[in-house]
């Protein structure tokens, strides 16, 4: 009997072209994401399957997976007639999404509270920011280190949303911290050598050892209100970008996405 070499079975098939077609899904959404965040792709910029498809050299069905992601994200707007184009945002729209963020964070910080959480998680943010206040100690107001508070900053705020031990929170939590100018670390986007920055940063700092600190203690009010007014530094950060026409605006992640206007509500929800 002549030799047969083994060929792949349908189902192999199936999962290495699924492999690959979520790999290209990764690559797509990847690409696109950053394209808008840069300002390549404006607002109200419409974008076409075929179009994609033949920019990234990738087939449409990943494409449109892709666009289905960064649809659900926030950064892009369903059109009527099919397909979607770059979403715009007012200044509302961005406090709006800060403040949801904050209030979902400080419930998480409550439930934190109130069910308890082990020692090793308590010992893995208290080194998260152990390093954070070396940092602080060691480096000062240096803008080549704002990368590193970046990531800490991110993983403090990661460790957060796990607390309650709630997948479906957490799901929630890093939905609402999609967008750029809305997740925790947005307001270290916007840093320079600036003492009132640098100042920012300290406070910031200090906010999360009492967040910690109240979870530890069961202070469930405590931990939820001191975490709601964590997620208002990003306000004061971006209230000077949007009012004051800082010239770091153009180089923050998605701002051309951004209408700017002389008034800001950051204003009114502070004086509510």
């Amino acid at each position: 009997m002549p030799f047969q070499a083994d060929t792949p079975s349908l189902k192999q098939r199936k999962a290495v072209a699924l492999r690959k077609a979520g790999s290209q899904t990764l690559v797509a959404e990847q690409t696109l994401r950053h394209r808008i965040l840069s300002g390549d792709l404006s607002a109200g910029t419409r974008l076409s399957e075929p179009v994609l498809a033949e920019q990234l050299g990738i087939s449409r069905t990943p494409i449109r997976a892709a666009l289905a992601t960064l649809d659900a994200e926030g950064l892009l707007t369903p059109l009527s007639s099919g397909g979607y184009a770059v979403r715009a945002f007012t200044q509302q729209e961005i406090y709006d999404a800060i403040e949801v963020r904050g209030a979902l964070e400080g419930l998480a910080a409550r439930l934190a509270a109130e069910r308890g959480i082990s020692s090793a998680t308590q010992a893995a943010l208290e080194r998260c920011l152990d390093e954070i206040d070396h940092l602080i100690l060691h480096h000062g107001p240096l803008q080549e280190e704002l990368p590193e508070f970046e990531r800490l900053n991110a993983q403090f705020h990661h460790l957060l949303h796990t607390l309650p031990g709630s997948g479906l929170m957490q799901q929630q939590i890093e939905k609402a911290c999609s967008l750029p100018f809305a997740s925790p670390s947005a307001f270290m986007l916007t840093e320079t050598r600036e003492a009132e920055s640098w100042h920012r940063l300290i406070i910031a700092q200090n906010q999360h050892r009492m967040i910690v600190q109240a979870i530890i203690n069961r202070e469930g009010s405590r931990a939820e209100s001191l975490t709601k007014e964590h997620a208002r530094i990003a306000f004061l950060s971006m209230q000077k970008l949007l009012v004051d026409n800082d010239v770091r605006f153009s180089r923050f992640p998605g701002a051309q996405l951004i209408h700017r206007s002389a008034e800001t509500p950051f204003n009114h929800a502070m004086r509510g």
